[in-house]
């Protein structure tokens, strides 16, 4: 299979399927003398792991991690780091049946397509429990953007019809709201929705915001590996994602050049903007303000309604799937959207060490 790795120097591969083993990550490019510890990594995989609350899958992984390599007496060594989450609450049996057919909205019909064979236990590579190596990889990216001041902050801006209220937004209540909104009123209100939709053996999808602060200008690259392209191309790798949105996104399609310009200013000797339409970036580089950006998340597609679909024997067949699956992923995805922009900005910034002599020049400690 292809397309596991993603990097250029802080280069990372995930591994393992949803009912194998074990999955997990290897990263290869971290500097050596970060500290580093399975805790660091752990209080990230708790955010993501399944049964948590009300609104995630009645699966029960403690999704703890393993350093197997790249860390000795606390400090990462320069080689790659190893990372494994055990698989410990697998019901492959839950999912015997569906060897048969193809579920609508997952990704068994594809799979079969493609390789003409399947892991039909949870969906294997393409179940949404292949987030967890992104995770344990992000939260290493996630302490070293730390270091250098930069902070992110992923959050539920919408669970269906209900939204969060910009005026109210408590970031504290991110992670102690099980919707992940930061708006308690919000969250309250799309906890009623999400149990309507069970009710109805229905699911929601909803919207994720993710704010990046304290990235200087000009990272990212100015052709294909723009910062704006790259953190789409992370975000829509994750499986349930559908769209992305950069600051005003579709709105700025809608708008007149002299409303969605954002004026430039010196304020106390810096540079700085009086609006961020942009969302944080020009030309595919950070402006050095907010990176701002939006991720759209699908419903579940694992439903207990009956619906149509057909066999491998090409015959249309009705079915009624089984077995322990979230209402709504979007909470769960939270971390996950927080983690690939950990990974994708880090890359970049990275990259960003060779852009200019005076940089080599001083790394080198040339007079």
């Amino acid at each position: 299979m292809a397309g596991s790795t993603t990097g250029t120097i802080f280069k990372v591969m995930t591994w393992g399927e949803s009912h194998g083993t074990a999955l997990g990550a290897v990263i290869d490019g971290c500097p050596a003398g970060l500290s580093l510890s399975e805790e660091d990594i752990q209080k990230y995989l708790d955010r993501r792991k399944p049964g948590q609350n009300s609104l995630s899958t009645p699966r029960k992984e403690s999704d703890c991690v393993e350093i197997l390599s790249g860390v000795f007496e606390g400090k990462t060594t320069g080689t790659p780091i190893s990372l494994m989450i055990r698989n410990t609450s697998q019901k492959s049996s839950d999912y015997s049946e569906i060897a048969s057919y193809y579920r609508p909205g997952h990704a068994d019909y594809t799979f079969d397509a493609k390789y003409g064979f399947r892991d039909y236990r949870g969906g294997g590579r393409s179940s949404g429990r292949e987030t967890a190596g992104r995770v344990a990889a992000g939260a290493v990216a996630a302490k070293i953007l730390s270091q250098l001041g930069v902070q992110i902050c992923a959050y539920t801006e919408s669970l269906g019809p209900v939204s969060i209220d910009y005026d109210k937004f408590d970031d504290k209540l991110i992670t102690q709201t099980p919707t992940c909104m930061p708006d308690l009123d919000a969250s309250e209100k799309a906890v009623v929705y999400l149990n309507e939709c069970r009710a109805n053996k229905d699911s929601s999808g909803g919207v994720i915001g993710c704010r990046v602060t304290g990235l200087p200008a000009g990272i990212g690259e100015t052709v294909f590996d723009k910062l704006d392209a790259s953190l789409a191309k992370a975000m829509v790798s994750i499986g349930a994602v559908k769209a992305f949105e950069m600051g005003d996104g579709l709105w700025a399609s809608r708008a007149k050049g002299s409303e969605n310009n954002d004026a430039f200013l010196i304020t106390d000797g810096t540079v700085s903007k009086k609006t961020n339409h942009c969302g944080g970036t020009l030309g595919g580089m950070s402006d050095g303000d907010t990176l701002f950006f939006k991720t759209y998340v699908k419903p579940t597609p694992s439903i207990f309604q009956e619906q149509e679909t057909i066999n491998k024997d090409g015959e249309n067949i009705t079915i009624q799937i089984k077995g322990r699956h979230d209402p709504v992923i979007v909470p769960r995805a939270v971390v996950v959207v927080e983690c690939m922009t950990a990974l994708t900005v880090l890359d970049l910034m990275m990259i960003n060490m060779s852009s200019k002599m005076s940089s080599l020049e001083e790394f080198y400690n040339i007079k």
